[in-house]
């Protein structure tokens, strides 16, 4: 029984451990030139706009591409619960702020954070763009940047949405076996 308790401590301690540093990763903004920003959808409100988590993500964004860090933004989201396109929603809401619709970049079969990955290289091969910045939330980013690498993306930098909020509390541990999976599949 004591042998089941130490191991079972031991568990926990590394789980933690590991949720510490991709915290810590994700909070720690690398600033880098990239030919292409990543934001990943998220909820659409029942009118049709960013949810503030998403608005969050797009504002990070924006601050890039207004400080040109990168000549564009793929925004990549689905149709939701809502019944809205989130990556049209997306390039909405930055196109009201001052973002052409010429740098916006829409891929309205990201499903998944895998299916982003996916499609984000793949439109990315089709524009000969080599280096992507992620932006999302700071729990999002580790994984996010594993899924572009393993589409074989360059990912030059991320930035974090600085947006936090109570849902984080699940958010976070999630992530950290979602990272564990995405890390361990081949």
């Amino acid at each position: 029984m004591r042998k089941i308790t130490v191991l079972g401590s031991i568990a926990v301690a590394m789980f933690l451990l590991a949720t510490a540093a991709l915290v810590l990763a994700g909070l720690h903004d690398k600033l880098a030139p990239a030919d292409v920003i990543v934001v990943p959808g998220n909820t659409i409100l029942p009118d049709g706009t960013p949810s503030p988590r998403l608005r969050a993500r797009l504002d990070v964004a924006l601050k890039q591409f207004q400080q040109h860090r990168a000549p564009r933004i793929l925004v990549s989201g689905a149709t939701g619960k809502e019944g809205f396109d989130e990556a049209a929603s997306m390039a909405r809401y930055l196109q009201s702020r001052g973002v052409p619709a010429s740098a916006i970049v829409e891929d309205n079969q990201g499903w998944t954070t895998d299916a982003t990955a996916r499609n984000a290289a793949a439109l990315m091969r089709t524009h000969g763009w080599k280096t992507a910045m992620v932006a999302t939330q700071y729990f999002h980013v580790p994984r996010f940047r594993l899924a572009l690498e393993r589409a074989g993306i360059a990912v030059s930098g991320n930035v974090h949405a600085p947006y936090f909020e109570l849902r984080d509390l699940y958010s976070v541990p999630r992530e950290t076996v979602g990272y564990a999976v995405y890390y361990a599949r081949p």
